[in-house]
């Protein structure tokens, strides 16, 4: 009989446990965030989103950031056949309100950055230690070159958001 009940007092025990905890640590004056408010929790304590723009190193109060919707296959060629293909994936960085600019150009922009990489690539920009910091700040700014040639000065940044490489 005693290890039919053993189970269920352990159980009860646990969850009023775990109920007491989570009442003993619940704030006091009521500050709990709502995910609502698009909250961004930070090492130096809550902030929201909108607060989160007044530190961008750009300067640019209220810039938005697109994501682009499919990533980006680039072929690496060897001699005669394709040695590894990269898979990017981009967002960039906006004035507020030209994300809708931005997804109106995207085909413009697919084929900008598609080029951008395909040179990358054929000069060996993806070859060996493809993620260190001077190639990747050369791609970056060729694809912002690239980005600005297509949507003007609305763009504040391209970001690499996923990047691999997969050889054959």
């Amino acid at each position: 009989m005693l290890k039919k009940l053993l189970p269920i007092v352990l159980a009860l025990i646990g969850t009023g446990a775990g109920v007491g905890a989570g009442l003993f640590l619940m704030p006091a004056n009521g500050d709990v965030p709502d995910v609502a408010d698009n909250a961004v929790v930070k090492s130096d304590g809550l902030h929201t989103a909108a607060d989160s723009h007044k530190s961008d190193p750009h300067g640019g109060e209220g810039n938005e950031y697109v994501k682009l919707n499919n990533q980006f296959v680039i072929p690496i060629m060897g001699a005669k056949r394709v040695e590894a293909l990269v898979v990017a994936a981009l967002s960039l960085e906006v004035s507020g309100g030209a994300s809708q600019t931005v997804y109106a150009r995207e085909p413009k922009l697919r084929d900008v950055f598609l080029q951008v990489m395909f040179d990358h690539a054929n000069i060996g920009g993806f070859e060996g230690s493809f993620t260190s910091g001077d190639r990747m700040e050369i791609l970056r700014s060729a694809l912002l070159d690239a980005a600005r040639s297509v949507l003007g000065s609305d763009v504040q940044d391209v970001l690499i958001t996923e990047i691999a490489r997969q050889d054959a």
